[in-house]
């Protein structure tokens, strides 16, 4: 005996239902612009920019605090990175071993390109309508 579709039994067998009707990508939403995708491209600019150089003040930091070979040609692109990029805090504090005097200035200014650059990003995408 055969079943038919309506007849108990026949839940586990795939039927064809109507066809859902289509839905847009952004429904009720306006379509992304060119101005748009410039501003956010510029936001991810800014922050990733802010965060390569926290980065390379925290690896200077690091190579200071561990005692990396100054003759090393990474240690002196990270150096010179460091010293332009340190926002003057470089001296700001004066512990008593200058290892950790470095560790401490340069996290803090490590610390204030993350937050300026995260503000000042969220600033342009917000200027974005």
């Amino acid at each position: 005996m055969s079943e038919t579709p309506g007849t108990p039994g026949t839940q586990d067998r795939l039927v064809a239902t109507a066809p859902r009707p289509h839905r847009p990508a952004r429904p009720g939403g306006t379509p992304v612009t060119v101005r748009r995708r410039v501003v956010a491209s510029v936001a991810y600019v800014v922050r990733v920019a802010s965060r390569t150089a926290a980065l390379a003040l925290a690896l200077y930091a690091l190579f200071t605090v561990f005692r990396a070979n100054p003759a090393n040609a990474w240690y002196q692109l990270v150096e010179s990175l460091a010293s332009w990029l340190s926002l003057g805090l470089a001296n700001l504090f004066q512990l008593a071993d200058p290892r950790w005097t470095t560790l401490v200035n340069l996290g803090l200014a490590a610390v204030v390109w993350l937050v300026a650059g995260s503000a000042l990003a969220s600033l342009i995408k917000r200027a974005a309508p």
